[in-house]
């Protein structure tokens, strides 16, 4: 079953228009192919997928629960083209999560991603995991903030608005601790609108620090859509170099932090980022 989200954006069209004069009126041929995306989520737990063209939401799969992104990625993106009686050669652009999120997913999502398009010769482009989140809030007219558990109390955040329907952002994505991220809020004083599965694990802190704030009630703006990573996608430049595209990570994984502490900054060279 496809649970599709709508989402306002832009309309990315590559035409063709040929001008002839007939009786003395101008008459206008023209040939519209629409851009056709997918989208791609695995920064987290659920796993999400869609294709779009142009407004129109061909499709989607998502799924929430605690299973290997590596096995069931690829039977995924397969069942839904099967679905759709489409191939993958007939996508224009794929567009994925590049985080912040977890490191496995985020790999899994990235490698794929980049895997297809060098592949198939497609556009790629990187969207920012927490943007996607922010982008389920449609009519939200509060500052919206996406935030995931990064643990030892810190957390992975950003903070976005709408603006003619598109989204911009206020603070950058960064992985913060919870108590700074609140602090830092609250010298905007602007009205706050929390969003992401992860928000009841500092219910009692955001209450305490930003007792006007709401924290998002609606279940499906919690977890990632492919079709909206689609659709900002489809707003995006792709990236130049499909081979250097990495996962932003937004902070170093364990076992390199633990070999920075006995060794110069800088020598880290040797560990290939992927």
């Amino acid at each position: 079953m496809y649970h599709c989200t709508s989402f306002a954006f832009d309309i990315f069209i590559i035409g063709i228009k040929k001008y002839a004069t007939m009786e003395g009126e101008n008459v206008i041929a023209e040939r519209i192919k629409y851009m056709i995306t997918l989208g791609i989520d695995t920064a987290n737990q659920t796993l999400a997928i869609g294709v779009v063209e142009d407004k129109q939401i061909l499709g989607q799969i998502q799924t929430n629960i605690k299973r290997n992104h590596s096995v069931t990625l690829m039977p995924a993106i397969d069942q839904l083209f099967a679905d759709l009686q489409m191939s993958p050669q007939d996508i224009d652009r794929i567009a994925v999560s590049d985080g912040p999120g977890s490191y496995t997913g985020l790999r899994i999502g990235v490698t794929t991603a980049k895997t297809i398009a060098y592949t198939l010769d497609k556009d790629l482009i990187g969207v920012s995991s927490l943007k996607a989140i922010a982008a389920n809030c449609v009519g939200v007219n509060k500052m919206i903030v996406p935030m995931f558990d990064a643990r030892r109390k810190n957390v992975y955040a950003g903070a976005y608005r709408w603006k003619e329907n598109r989204l911009e952002t206020v603070l950058e994505d960064v992985h913060i601790a919870a108590s700074d991220l609140f602090a830092q809020l609250q010298e905007l004083n602007e009205a706050i609108y929390f969003v992401g599965s992860d928000c009841h694990k500092f219910i009692s802190e955001i209450k305490e620090m930003l007792p006007d704030a709401m924290i998002n009630t609606v279940p499906s703006w919690d977890i990632p859509s492919g079709v909206t990573v689609a659709q900002l996608g489809a707003l995006d430049e792709p990236v130049a170099d499909k081979q250097a595209f990495l996962p932003r990570y937004l902070k170093r994984v364990e076992a390199e932090e633990k070999w920075l502490e006995t060794h110069t900054p800088g020598d880290e060279s040797y560990v290939e980022k992927i």
